[in-house]
Parts: C-alpha cells; structure tokens; sequence
C-alpha cells in the first residue's frame, strides 16, 4: 500500500527565526508519528537549520527547486549534491510557478528529474493545466505533455515509481480560495495512472500522486480519500504550525490512525 503524504511548500515565506518557532510549535505527537510522511521545503536559507531540527522528528525536509549539474558555473543555483549533505530528501520539480515566473519547460524539467535519481534525491514533479486550459477542454492534453516531458526518457518501472512523487496541481485552483473538488483530483490522477500504465504499469502501481491547490485542513480529505490520490502539496496552510498539524492530524483520521 503506498503510503500517505503530506508536502509543505513555504515558497518564499519564513526567515531563521520564524523557522525556528515554527518547530517550537510543532506538536510533539504529531512530529512523531509515522502513518502519514511529512515533508517541509523551506526557502534555501532556512533549508540547513531546518534539516537539524528536523533530525529528531519523522518530518523530512525537502527543497524547492535545484540546478541539475552536480557543480558548476551556476550563479545563483543549489545543486543535488548540496541539497544530499543536508540530508534532503525530496525536491520539488516544475512547480506551476517555476513555470511561469521563470520559464522552466519539461526539457529542463527533465533533467533536473534525471539528476536528483542519480543523486539520490526523491523527485517531486508537478504537472498541472491553467484556467484558460482548462476552459478550453485541454486538461488531459497538457497533463500529458507535462508528464512526458518531465520524466524524459526514464525506464517506467516500480523503482522508479517507488522513488518519485507526482503532483497535479491546477493552477486555477492555487491560491484563488476556490479548489478543485475531490472528483477533479481523481479523475486526473486516474489519467496519470493510465497513462503510466501504457508505456510501464509497474511505476502507476507505485508512484504516488498527490493533489496540490487551495488545499486547507477542512478539505484536505475530500482529496486524499479518492482512490488514486495518495496526499496532498499545501501552499499556505503549511505556514503555521498548528495549521500544518492540523493537516496531517485529518488525514491520519480519514486512515483511521
């Protein structure tokens, strides 16, 4: 059975500080259970002091983004290598604002994929149609070509499927207060399913997909209870302590932990 998940993505929200208090507030219990896997990304500057934090507890601290070269040349980039002497252990891939504030294409995307495998790191990769997509009947269009795109030209096995995540994230949904329903989530996360099952049925056995979009902690299940989708990436509702808990405490819940 593949287990249940939880991603919190702080994008470029909380300094040192605010890290740190996040963690004081963190309920114990909840820090400590180990049902529901539970990850943070917090911006790069926070990433090292939040690992630390992190050592005594079942969360597991992710990245937002990383360069696919080992080292390099990169100005400004982190590399997988870095984020690995940290102890990450997943990054997040094609965010939908990765694509659209900075250009990120799925040949980009897809080495970046390529890499974070080789070095060990879980990739996250995020696929997802806008508003105007979806009002134009192409979902299933773009889902495809988003996940092709990023997962290149990767053997489709159970490994594979086993040491990666998938997120359908609508961007129309992110952060507007008006989600995708439940049946949504399914039904592109069956799409994703069926697609894999094409070209490698053992990775769509595998792989977890997760449902990433105005997700809140009243919500959260109407979401992970649909066959197929397996958590939730939550944007601002990870913000808080008590929010993030209160997240993952309905998800155990719905699982009857």
């Amino acid at each position: 059975m593949r287990k249940k998940m939880v991603v919190a993505n702080w994008k470029m929200y909380k300094t040192l500080a605010e890290t740190e208090k996040f963690m004081q507030h963190f309920p114990a219990e909840i820090a400590a259970q180990q049902q529901v896997e539970m990850v943070i990304c917090p911006p790069f500057t926070a990433l090292a002091r939040l690992a630390v934090l992190l050592k005594k507890t079942a969360l597991q601290p992710g990245a937002q983004n990383m360069h696919f070269a080992g080292e390099g040349a990169y100005t400004g980039e982190i590399s997988p290598v870095m984020l690995r002497e940290l102890g990450v252990q997943y990054v997040l891939i094609g965010h939908s604002e990765r694509r659209r504030h900075f250009g990120e294409a799925e040949t980009l995307l897809s080495k970046k994929v390529a890499a974070a495998l080789e070095h060990g790191l879980r990739p996250v990769l995020c696929v997802g149609e806008n508003e105007a997509q979806r009002r134009a009947g192409e979902t299933e269009k773009i889902i495809e070509k988003q996940l092709w795109g990023g997962l290149g030209n990767l053997e489709l096995n159970e490994e594979l499927g086993a040491n990666m995540v998938l997120a359908y994230e609508p961007v129309w949904a992110i952060g507007t207060g008006t989600p995708a329903r439940g049946e949504d989530a399914a039904a592109v996360a069956g799409l994703i399913r069926s697609l894999l099952q094409v070209k490698g049925r053992g990775m769509a056995d595998t792989v977890r997909v997760l449902y990433g979009g105005s997700v809140q902690p009243e919500n959260i299940v109407d979401f992970t209870a649909q066959k197929g989708v397996d958590g939730a990436l939550v944007g601002g509702s990870s913000l808080e302590a008590a929010s993030f808990a209160a997240l993952v405490e309905a998800v155990l819940k719905e699982r009857g932990a």
